[in-house]
């Protein structure tokens, strides 16, 4: 071929995935090789499969791609094991392979797809219905093609553990190590957003600010490790208190934040109920694994928002006050017993 480096370099440079990798060295191997068909394996040696990830086929011989055959008796692995690249006598060499002779190839090269930690990820191949002989310098292509291949997969593959470590970065960003709920970040993220779709002619939006009383007393007396296990507690029990739809957060410390943005109804009333149900979730007999509690409930303050204008650390300290507004009366109503 005449163009052969100008289109590898076309072909390598223009790849950003796999198959746009794959597919025109494929028609580049064809043509090296002289035989009519050429394609990719991956391999499953767990479940014992060799796949047909991407073909090429020009002639009568056709390779399917997606067809899957049991890896033991393949051609691909008889050429590894014999450390046999080429053969233009499929029938005589390895006359009992079943998948050559249902695809009826006669002539076959192949070279190994390895990854950088040396694992196999399958096979490089090109086969001819007919004995034909390999062009000279087709093996040192397919090993340039199956090195090139294979770091393409290592690529793709450092890309997607990126991904996956940023997603669970940003995950943890908004996330309460010791509770699982949203952080005091996600918490404002989520109220500016829901901030902008309520209003006069939107939903009310409720805020209410959940502050536990007496949890200095509970870790001072039990430890550390026990007011973690009632703060995640508390925080299982408000989730499963509250509706779909509802955002369940800790702000920090001993305080959490619910946010709640009815469809129906009146607003007020269903921050009343909100609240009651937040306070009977909240209140009574916690298991702490060995530990027993009987919580005598948090301090609950519910604030309704009607417009949009509002910043978001206006509506934490208007419930905030709320809160500390129900904490005194609970106060007063204890010394007065």
């Amino acid at each position: 071929m005449p163009d052969f480096v100008g289109q590898l370099a076309n072909s390598v440079s223009r790849a950003r995935t796999l198959e746009e990798l794959v597919r025109p060295l494929l028609e580049l191997l064809q043509a090296v090789t002289g035989l009519e068909s050429t394609y990719l394996t991956t391999i499953d040696t767990d479940a014992g499969c060799q796949y047909i990830l991407f073909s090429r086929n020009t002639s009568r011989l056709d390779i399917p791609e997606g067809l899957s055959v049991p890896w033991e008796g393949t051609l691909c692995k008889r050429a590894l094991e014999e450390g046999r690249p080429y053969t233009d006598d499929v029938a005589n060499c390895w006359a009992d392979s079943g998948p050559a002779r249902e695809l009826g190839i006669a002539t076959y090269a192949s070279t190994p797809v390895r990854l950088d930690d040396g694992s196999l990820y399958g096979t490089l191949c090109a086969a001819s219905g007919e004995r034909k002989p390999l062009a000279d310098g087709a093996e040192q292509v397919l090993q340039m093609f199956s090195r090139l291949i294979g770091q393409q997969i290592d690529r793709e593959r450092m890309l997607q553990a990126l991904q996956r470590a940023n997603d669970t970065l940003a995950v943890s960003a908004l996330t309460d190590t010791t509770t699982g709920l949203p952080n005091r970040r996600a918490l404002m993220d989520e109220l500016r957003r829901r901030l902008t779709g309520h209003g006069p002619e939107g939903h009310a939006l409720i805020v209410a600010f959940v502050d536990l009383d007496q949890f200095k007393a509970i870790n001072d007396i039990h430890g550390h490790d026990a007011g973690d296990r009632f703060l995640a507690a508390i925080g299982g029990r408000m989730q499963g208190a509250v509706r779909g739809g509802d955002f369940v957060a800790r702000l920090g410390g001993d305080e959490f934040v619910v946010l709640s943005s009815p469809a129906h109804g009146d607003a007020l009333e269903v921050a009343g109920m909100l609240r009651k149900r937040l306070q009977g979730a909240t209140t009574g007999r916690f298991h702490l694994g060995e530990l027993t509690l009987d919580y005598a409930g948090p301090s609950i303050g519910t604030i309704v928002s009607m417009s949009g204008e509002a910043e978001p650390e206006a509506l934490i300290a208007q419930a905030d006050a709320a809160m500390y507004e129900v904490k005194r009366e609970r106060r007063q109503g204890q010394a007065l017993r």
